[in-house]
C-alpha cells in the first residue's frame, strides 16, 4: 500500500500525517507513506483543497483532517 499526504506542509497536513501513522499502527499494516508538497503533482490528482489523502493512487479524503479511527477503517477495507 502506498499512501500519499498531499499538501504544502501546513499544520493540517502534519496532523493528517500523524493520524495516518497512528491508524496504520492500530490496524497493523505496513505502508509506504509519502508527503507530496509539489503543487503540480497535487493538482494532477484533481485536488483543489488540502490536506488530501491518496491511497494506491486514489484520492480518499480531501480538504480535511481525518481522525485516526476513521483512517483505520479506511485502511482495513
Amino acid at each position: 500500500m502506498v499512501i500519499k499526504i498531499l499538501g504544502g506542509g501546513c499544520k493540517n497536513c502534519q496532523n493528517l500525517y500523524k493520524n495516518t501513522m497512528e491508524a496504520l499502527e492500530i490496524v497493523g499494516i505496513e505502508a509506504e507513506v509519502l508527503k507530496v508538497e509539489d503543487i503540480n503533482e497535487i493538482m494532477s490528482y484533481g485536488v483543489m483543497k488540502t490536506p488530501a489523502l491518496v491511497v494506491d493512487e486514489e484520492v480518499k479524503i480531501m480538504g480535511r483532517v481525518a481522525k485516526s479511527k476513521e483512517l483505520a477503517k479506511l485502511f482495513k477495507s
